[in-house]
């Protein structure tokens, strides 16, 4: 008798949370963008598909990704320049 009383409570227990498990996969909706990476001739249809918002989002997100390149180039020279500031300002004290 205890058996089945505990192995009911098991089977109960599992279909809530199988059930809770399957409302957190429902409220997870994915969108997948279309992804372009390159234009060319070959796929301007594509863009000409493309509606003006999603060309829009299209030409920032490039523009933020060309930025980050940009400061992360620009923090290299930074670097560069001041270990070789650094290596000139030793030589000189060398000098002396």
């Amino acid at each position: 008798m205890f058996q089945k009383t505990v192995i009911i409570f098991v089977f109960i227990f599992l279909f809530f949370n199988l059930i809770n498990f399957l409302k957190l996969k429902r409220k997870q909706k994915v969108y997948k963008p279309k992804k372009i990476t390159t234009f060319n001739k070959k796929n301007l249809n594509s863009w000409m598909n493309l509606t003006k918002k999603e060309r829009y989002n299209l030409l920032k997100q490039d523009s933020v990704k060309y930025m980050d390149k940009r400061k992360i180039l620009l923090d290299e020279i930074r670097k560069e320049y001041k270990k070789i500031s650094r290596e000139n300002f030793e030589r000189h004290i060398k000098k002396k």
